[in-house]
């Protein structure tokens, strides 16, 4: 049980030592400019003289609310990706798994990039990734439950900073600025379609938000809402195998007449009718894709000044999301279906319900000469997963088709934060600005059990008119309930972690044109006993007004996510397995297992209790501006991580199938759990160009060009334990399984494309308002386990905005993302069975063009 007790009486505690001093507030800071060049930050810099874009010692991207419009989509976390080049969007389109998207940052998944809002850190979701880029098992924060309506923007620090702000920081950190106006009521509405596709294809969203005035002294309240649907949509080709009816390819005519009791002259009799009833089917395989969503999000940000000085605020969101998605076909001819439930076959859903919250509380002021900043923070996400149609086979044809209780996910955080600063002259050119803070988190990661019916064993054998034509007559029922991740009282979680954390952070001016940040961090963590120390310098220095260069050396570290070390879950899915035998990939059922390192089946196989991660970093680039409105930055970086976690592959064959057996554990097919892997090496370069010009009579225009290149190589991958190996040190594994085979490999090293270019024209006039983005990917390969390895072209996006300004305060908006409707190219092969699998994970969404049109108004 969470020990919420700690903080009910520390944070009043620590609050309370201050009670009682002369109050100073410090500054605000001022409100962002619409320039860009211009606009203050407060991301990376502790204390001091608020510093702009322009004259950051780090790499810094600023987004705005108005860019995010631009983008023209739905959902946050891949707006993100249309504006930021060292940003990717995981395309997951596989069941469950396609609620998680993630979003890679400098070829590096989501646990590597700290979110914050208002600085400080935001709670993590409770479902883990697995695809899109990133099967590593971190549960990300999950960007999308943030109301876009009540964001200011977006500070995305471009280097890393473990050392400032904790452990996971290593690629960067996203905070995002809620909106701090006291006045004016603003909104919008927006609907737009796909331009092609399977089921729903049209998307809205609403959303409002409004400022007031709290107190007499400056301080506001400001809250907002939106609502969304997304359809679930899908755009798989068509599937090449079109034996929907017929006899399955494993089981003879024979062998039908022995089991079925029919004559071989009715079972010949049955396939040629099948096989007309083949003809007639339009090969829709797959409904995965986008899946339905119904989502709704709140969200407020507040500050009252007092008399003395002192400041309090709070701010805070809260959300709810319904998901439908959809699955593979199950077949009417397989193991899988009955014909008095579903004559034609099925595809299954997996439908979740989810909330999440956060409120922040805090206050600052001055005590002693020193500005301070208390907060406490506590923010919850709980995902519950249910079907409102699939079966569990093994149950029979009385199986029931709606399934209320499959699992549940909840993760709940609290951080206590104190940051003091103050400037010290010392006599150099500037005041030293000394910072430091402590901070304590808990963080609870539990999972539990699904209804007995869904996960207890069952066992069914097909009899005689179970299914028409009776092909699989004598043969077990799948056994589990399909599509669906389902958690029994043995895969239940409750893992609980403390983190202590201190920090000092200086900044200070040698002389005027040169300046240095130092800062160390110390951490505990409750769990594993560790206590990393890391360590940052940062310095710039300005040769000339227009030209200066920056540089970062850091070290890092990473505990295990609290989902890499206890989540476990029984899979009951189609997999995608290259057969060596006939040279294809082919779908089949599967009962997988994920384990933890501790569980019988994780130790028989070889799980070991994961370590910590650690890294170092090392950055240089320059900032130019050779005109004032022209600015030129590149930043080049190196990211090495030691130790770093994955998921092995699928441990599978006759030889695993025996040692489960001879544990009673017959049941599973196929095994996974999360190991250190790999060592890896991670660099590139960010390359941005700014300019802007006013054209008089024609208007403003803003033009923008951002380019990437990231590269990871791995230099180490982890043995395979001896419990997989035979007395000859050969694997023991089946022909196409491998411990940590050539997808995985590929997964780290070039499923992502090395390179992305985006390109961006703002040019306004009069009323109207024209934004034109081209994102430019790099080509990606997706490895197998075993060849079979598929290789992606580069492809250009094409994203169109343009706005008129009805009045002063109406604005309507038309546009489109993907305009000319790219998609990766089909480089096979794919599942014949479904048509899916041929795109790949693209690092753009494959879902094609889309367009739309909104209103939106402030008053």
């Amino acid at each position: 049980m969470l020990r919420y007790s700690k903080f009910i009486f520390t944070g009043p505690v620590l609050l309370g030592l201050f009670a009682g001093t002369a109050w100073a507030a410090p500054d605000p800071v001022a409100a962002p400019d619409d320039s860009a060049v211009e606009t203050v930050i407060v991301t990376g810099i502790r204390g001091g003289v608020p510093r702009t874009v322009a004259d950051s010692p780090a790499p810094i991207d600023v987004i705005s609310a108005e860019k995010l419009d631009y983008t023209g989509n739905a959902e946050f976390g891949e707006a993100l990706t249309k504006i930021l080049p060292s940003f990717n969007f995981g395309a997951t389109h596989a069941g469950v798994n396609s609620i998680v998207r993630p979003v890679t940052n400098r070829s590096l998944g989501p646990a590597y990039t700290l979110v914050l809002v208002n600085g400080k850190r935001r709670h993590n979701g409770s479902l883990i990734t697995n695809g899109g880029g990133d099967s590593s098992g971190v549960n990300p924060v999950d960007l999308d439950l943030v109301p876009t309506s009540g964001i200011s923007r977006i500070e995305v620090l471009k280097d890393s900073a473990a050392a400032q702000y904790g452990s996971d920081a290593v690629a960067g950190v996203i905070n995002i600025q809620l909106d701090r106006r006291s006045e004016g009521l603003g909104g919008s509405v927006t609907y737009g379609e796909l331009f092609d596709g399977g089921g729903d294809l049209g998307n809205y969203k609403a959303d409002v938000h409004g400022g007031f005035k709290l107190g007499e002294n400056g301080g506001f309240v400001h809250l907002s809402a939106d609502v969304r649907k997304r359809g679930g949509a899908w755009w798989n080709p068509k599937a090449t195998d079109i034996n929907l009816y017929g006899r399955p390819a494993n089981r003879t005519v024979a062998q039908v007449v022995a089991t079925s009791g029919l004559t071989q002259a009715q079972v010949e009799a049955n396939v040629a009718e099948a096989n007309a009833r083949n003809d007639q089917w339009d090969r829709d395989g797959a409904h995965n894709g986008n899946p339905e969503i119904k989502a709704w999000n709140l969200g407020y940000n507040s500050e009252l000044p007092l008399e003395n000085g002192l400041t309090l605020y709070s701010f805070g969101t809260y959300g709810e999301r319904d998901t439908e998605i959809g699955n593979n076909l199950r077949r009417p001819n397989g193991v899988a279906s009955f014909t008095a439930l579903f004559p034609d076959g099925y595809y299954p859903l997996n439908n979740t319900h989810e909330y999440d919250f956060q409120v922040v509380a805090g206050a600052r002021g001055q005590a002693i000469g020193w500005d301070w900043d208390y907060s406490l923070s506590g923010g919850k996400n709980r995902n519950h997963q249910f079907s409102k149609l699939t079966i569990k086979p093994s149950l029979g044809p009385t199986s029931p088709t709606y399934w209320p209780n499959l699992a549940t996910f909840q993760f709940t955080q609290w951080t206590h934060n104190l940051d003091v600063t103050r400037g010290f002259d010392w006599g150099l050119a500037t005041p030293v600005q000394v910072s430091a803070g402590l901070e304590y988190r808990i963080e609870q990661f539990e999972t539990f059990a699904g209804d007995e019916l869904a996960w207890r064993a069952d066992a069914y054998v097909i009899r005689p008119g179970d299914q028409q034509y009776d092909w699989n007559v004598g043969l077990a029922a799948s056994p589990v309930v399909q599509a669906a991740v389902v958690l029994s009282p043995a895969d239940e979680a409750d893992i609980e972690r403390q983190v202590s954390a201190a920090y000092v952070d200086l900044g200070f001016n040698p002389t005027e044109d040169w300046y240095v940040g130092l800062a160390v961090r110390a951490e505990h963590y409750s769990d594993t006993g560790d206590s990393p120390f890391g360590a940052k310098i940062n310095s710039r220095y300005d040769f000339t007004d227009s030209f200066a260069i920056r540089g970062t050396l850091g070290t890092g570290f990473r505990a295990p996510s609290l989902t890499q070390v206890a989540y476990a879950q029984t899979d009951g899915r189609t997999a995608l397995v290259f057969n060596p035998l006939t040279n294809q990939t082919e779908l089949q059922p599967n009962v997988a297992k994920l384990v933890t390192a501790d569980s019988v089946v994780g130790k028989l196989l070889g799980a070991e209790p994961l370590k910590a991660e650690k890294s170092w970093n090392a950055g240089l680039g320059f900032v130019w501006h050779p005109l004032d409105n022209l600015s030129v930055t590149a930043d080049a970086f190196y990211i090495n991580i030691k130790d770093r976690i994955a998921r092995t592959g699928r441990l599978s064959g006759t030889q695993i199938s025996a040692i489960l057996a001879a544990n009673n554990l017959s049941a599973i097919q196929s095994v996974e759990y999360f190991i250190n892997a790999v060592d890896t090496d991670t660099g590139g370069v960010d390359v941005v160009v700014d300019y802007r010009k006013a054209l008089g009579r024609f208007g403003r225009l803003n033009l923008n060009a951002a380019f990437n290149y990231s590269e990871t190589n791995i230099k180490k991958i982890a043995e395979t334990p001896s419990e997989l190996k035979d007395s000859n040190g050969n694997s023991i594994l089946g022909a196409g399984f491998y411990f940590f085979g050539g997808d995985k490999v590929g997964e780290l090293e070039e499923l992502l494309p090395h390179t992305k270019t985006t390109l961006n024209a703002a040019w306004s006039i009069a009323s109207f308002t024209t934004n034109l983005t081209v994102s430019h990917y790099g080509e990606y390969v997706q490895r197998q386990a075993a060849g079979d390895d598929r290789r992606f072209g580069a492809k250009t996006i094409t994203d169109l905005d343009v706005a008129y300004a009805v009045t002063e305060r109406v604005k309507l908006s038309v546009g489109g993302t993907n305009i000319f409707d790219v998609r990766p190219e089909l480089n096979g092969p794919g599942s014949p069975q479904t048509g899916q699998g041929y795109y790949g994970p693209s690092p753009f969404n494959p879902n094609g063009g889309y367009y739309y049109t909104r209103v939106s108004y402030e008053f």
